[in-house]
């Protein structure tokens, strides 16, 4: 036996279990390093705090939308002439909310409504009043409503021209009353209307244009036949004595106009805004139409209807 022997140390015997030791816990380590992972995020808390937000904004923006459709009990709506309107208190009007007028506070003046009347009192003849003439006016405009071709307006639109009686022929039997109106609002329109036992028996519209050419200050109305003849077809055998008129537009230069019908004096005529009147009885029948002439302010002639070649000079 060899006496020569090797001592172990004490970490010869150790080494091999140390490195086992060591092994074992890096095997764990690397194990566990693929098993961690980071804590879950509270997704639950997260909504439920989420949701809560929500609603508490939810419930300020619905009390603010509350508020703005509060209006206090009583208030009215102001309305301009545009349209627009904006909400009032009485307490900021000084009204109630049902106004009641007061035992001693007048009634406000009603505004007068109907056509305006004539510029004297020689255009309203053989018992025609302003009165009569207005309610003549309003029922041939009532009468005209059917028509689409035109539109006549309101009766407050127009003003009194001419009111007098008619005399009936063969062509339309029965005497009655003529008013003639006028609307001086665009489009400007004349009218002619015949009333008989209360009812419109007819009803002539024309319209006004001194822009013609070749036209003179004076323009007699091309109408106005049916207030100054009978029909033609009693030619020679007129009624009489004969109610007739004449009108017509004026141009503002014009001072005076002047109408001679059969053998009667010339008859100065009425100027009435813009338009000229003229009246008289006829004893005796005629076959000429009236003759018309316009002087200016210095009393120079400035229309003479003879030269007139837009004038009838006969009678149809």
């Amino acid at each position: 036996m060899n006496g020569e022997q090797r001592a172990q140390s004490p970490g010869d015997g150790a080494g091999d279990g140390g490195r086992e030791f060591e092994d074992r816990v890096r095997a764990l380590l690397t194990d566990d390093a693929f098993t961690i992972q980071p804590s879950p995020a509270p997704y639950p808390a997260i909504r439920r705090r989420g949701l809560a937000e929500r609603r508490r904004r939810v419930a300020t923006v619905g009390a603010a939308l509350v508020t703005l459709a509060v209006v206090p009990v009583g208030a009215y709506a102001l309305t301009g002439p545009d349209g627009g309107g904006r909400a009032v208190s009485p307490a900021a009007s000084g009204t109630s909310a049902t106004p009641a007028q007061s035992p001693t506070q007048a009634p406000a003046p009603s505004t007068p409504s109907g056509p305006a009347g004539p510029a004297s009192d020689e255009q309203l003849l053989d018992g025609v009043t302003r009165e009569s003439a207005a309610a003549a006016l309003e029922d041939c405009l009532a009468f005209d409503r059917g028509s689409a071709l035109q539109d006549l307006g309101a009766p407050e639109e127009y003003r009194i021209l001419l009111g007098m009686r008619s005399t009936g022929d063969s062509n339309a039997p029965g005497d009655g009353r003529f008013v003639v109106a006028v609307r001086e609002e665009a489009p400007r329109t004349r009218v002619i209307c015949n009333v008989k036992d209360g009812e419109v028996a007819g009803m002539n519209v024309g319209g006004v244009d001194m822009g013609l050419p070749d036209q003179g200050p004076v323009m007699p109305d091309v109408n106005a036949h049916k207030l100054y003849a009978q029909s033609f077809l009693d030619k020679g055998n007129w009624k009489l004595p004969f109610r007739w008129g004449s009108i017509g537009a004026v141009d503002p230069s014009v001072a005076e106009v002047t109408v001679s019908y059969g053998d009667e004096e010339p008859r100065t005529a009425v100027l009435d805004h813009g338009w000229f009147v003229a009246t008289g009885i006829l004893d005796q029948q005629v076959t000429k139409a009236p003759h018309i002439k316009g002087y200016d302010a210095a009393g120079k002639q400035v229309y003479d209807s003879d030269q007139d070649k837009h004038y009838m000079p006969d009678l149809p």
